[in-house]
């Protein structure tokens, strides 16, 4: 499989290649499409003209990404199209290896119920073999690679790129049943994009039933394990948040970055709805509304991954049809490529 995978990612990296080359680089990286105020990479240029200046970043309504993010391309800004076609194919990898774990761990446990007589003697069409679920794998990393979604969005060197592979780490560490790297990713991607924090929940539930604790209220280990997680989250992403002001000697991303994020000022068209929404709205409702739709983005993830867990279903995968912003749901597709159906035990 190694061979057909490194084909796939020769294939994307000669498509983006041949576009940042051709006149279509400069139209596409103008496309509302592609380019939102939070993930512009003319945003980013100015934020890093203003922090060359000795301004802070900030200081305006222009640029609107992390701190780190800004460092980071402060040193790697002549090698920007390298970086982001590097993302895009570490993200493939990323699912590519998560989704391929996640088949060896379905297909042991449909081993064993298969031995122990659980199915009922009439599903077994349903019960997926080793060949169907052997190329699994290659079809998700096709899947993100050659989207032209994703394609556009290297193009025009969209931010979101690099929430994408934040993302996919956080799925491969959560999926191999790594807590420690699980928490750090995770706590890495709402950094970036403060929506990943929907994932708490849909994580801890499969990292619970990796480690065969059960979730019940009364249970010690589950609390104690619960306890461990969130610890480890909310310290890595204190952490982070410290080292910006220590980057910045400031706290004005705050504001500019997750202020800007929840209150929505900036109604530049996008493929979003919330632009759409609030031009059409007069401005006495706005607040109401903007609390409406920030507390709707959370509010069906515990209750979604609960009845997942239920089911029997991996709560991770399915969890992306609520997850999804500023192009972070350019991974929600393939990723469903991993989803099961519920066991069928009799």
């Amino acid at each position: 499989m190694a061979a057909p995978l490194v084909l796939v990612l020769l294939v994307a990296v000669t498509v983006r290649a041949l576009l940042y080359r051709s006149s279509l680089a400069s139209l596409i990286s103008e496309r509302v499409e592609v380019a939102s105020p939070l993930n512009a990479w003319k945003r980013v240029v100015e934020g890093l003209a203003l922090l060359d200046l000795g301004v802070s970043p900030y200081s305006g309504d222009v640029f609107h990404e992390t701190p780190l993010v800004i460092y980071l391309f402060h040193f790697l800004i002549d090698y920007a199209e390298l970086v982001f076609m590097i993302t895009d194919l570490l993200t493939a990898v990323a699912l590519y290896l998560a989704v391929q774990d996640y088949n060896k761990v379905l297909f042991k446990k449909q081993k064993l119920l298969i031995e122990l007589d659980k199915y009922a003697s009439d599903v077994g069409e349903l019960i997926r073999t080793p060949m169907e679920m052997h190329y699994i794998p290659l079809k998700v990393a096709l899947f993100y690679l050659l989207n032209p979604y994703t394609v556009m969005s290297c193009i025009a060197k969209s931010t979101c790129a690099i929430n994408n592979t934040i993302i996919a780490f956080f799925i491969l560490a959560t999926i191999k049943g790594s807590t420690f790297l699980s928490a750090v990713f995770l706590a890495l991607a709402t950094y970036q994009s403060l929506y990943p924090l929907t994932l708490f929940a849909p994580a801890l539930l499969y990292l619970l039933q990796r480690q065969f604790i059960p979730v019940k209220m009364k249970n010690k280990d589950f609390w104690f394990y619960t306890v461990q997680y969130a610890g480890l989250f909310l310290g890595c992403l204190v952490v982070m948040v410290c080292l910006s002001f220590f980057l910045l000697n400031s706290w004005d991303f705050i504001p500019s970055v997750y202020g800007f994020t929840l209150s929505v000022p900036d109604l530049t068209p996008n493929v979003g709805l919330f632009w759409y929404f609030f031009a059409e709205m007069f401005e006495h409702f706005s607040l109401f509304f903007v609390c409406v739709f920030q507390i709707n983005v959370f509010f069906y993830t515990i209750p979604l991954a609960v009845k997942l867990n239920l089911l029997c279903m991996s709560p991770i995968p399915v969890a992306f049809a609520v997850q999804g912003e500023d192009g972070s749901d350019l991974i929600a597709e393939p990723i469903l490529c991993m989803q099961k159906v519920p066991d069928i035990s009799s």
